[in-house]
């Protein structure tokens, strides 16, 4: 399907002027608090007082004036963040007004603004059944709203299924220092495979590498069906098609206990792995939650 560049270039700019609006500097300073540099390096020296810890005394520097000084050391704060955003035919599904790849693409952009702000680098990796594209990590604002761009190009009429393990494993061999890496997806094909021994592994090994966060995007309308009749369902990966009676109680019943069966899988898969996630849906706002996951991890630290 060929893309609307006119379109396109319209929801990158809604993303531009929604971001920069929801950008402010309460969510600035949670981002800095919550994640750690690579490191920590020398500052300064100054005068001991009372109170300060002796191991920190600075010797030679004591030596030639005569009189204690201890070296103070700050955090070294530049980090990468990469975001490995699934481009699979599942995310062009929406049924309130935008799609999971417009959630995945705003939210993105909100992030790596945030992450720019501090003066890190973001890259990002877009995945399906294979890895789409990469662009390696980097500075400045303008990468802000290419990484928007690409996610919304990439999934303009997407198909195909996800290998989410494959993503994983281009990310461990590709970023060698310790990044933030935010996983955005929804997901489906962990629980529905059947087997997530794999995919956990992975992940598992990625977070001893890096600070991961997986982000489980979601529409409502996953959940429950309408009560609209016949209606024809088509697996946007598979491509496979299903003629459903939704007047059918027992139909609309039987479709929203898999789908709970579901969510609950997916859970579990987390906390098993223990990463920590950030759920998302097309329906609710965001920025709270985002916040609340700053929030969560200055605490912790």
């Amino acid at each position: 399907m060929a893309i609307d560049i006119r379109d396109l270039m319209a929801k990158v700019g809604k993303i531009r002027i929604l971001t920069d609006r929801l950008m402010d500097d309460q969510l600035a300073g949670d981002y800095h608090s919550s994640f750690k540099g690579q490191g920590v390096e020398f500052d300064e020296v100054r005068p001991y007082a009372v109170g300060d810890d002796v191991r920190s005394i600075d010797w030679n520097v004591t030596a030639r004036t005569g009189v204690p000084y201890i070296k103070r050391y700050s955090e070294e704060r530049e980090l990468t963040v990469l975001f490995l955003v699934d481009v699979s035919g599942s995310q062009s599904y929406g049924s309130r007004g935008r799609t999971k790849a417009d959630l995945s693409a705003e939210v993105s952009a909100l992030l790596a603004l945030t992450a720019i702000r501090n003066q890190d680098k973001v890259g990002l990796v877009l995945f399906s059944d294979r890895i789409v594209k990469y662009i390696p990590p980097r500075r400045g604002r303008n990468p802000v709203m290419r990484l928007a761009r690409e996610v919304l190009a990439a999934s303009e009429g997407a198909e195909g299924g996800t290998d989410l393990a494959e993503a994983l494993r281009f990310l461990n061999g590709v970023q060698k220092r310790r990044a933030v890496v935010f996983v955005v997806s929804d997901f489906l094909n962990v629980v529905r495979a059947g087997d997530d021994g794999e995919i956990r592994r992975l992940l598992q090994t990625a977070a001893r590498r890096h600070d991961v966060i997986c982000v489980p995007v979601s529409d409502p309308a996953e959940s429950e069906l309408p009560k609209a009749g016949l209606v024809e369902l088509e697996d946007p990966e598979s491509g496979e098609l299903l003629l459903v009676d939704t007047s059918c109680e027992a139909v609309r019943k039987a479709f929203a206990g898999q789908a709970a069966a579901e969510r609950e899988a997916l859970e579990r898969f987390f906390v098993r792995s223990r990463i920590e996630t950030v759920p998302l849906a097309t329906d609710r706002p965001y920025v709270d939650a985002i916040r609340a996951l700053f929030r969560r991890r200055a605490r912790k630290r």
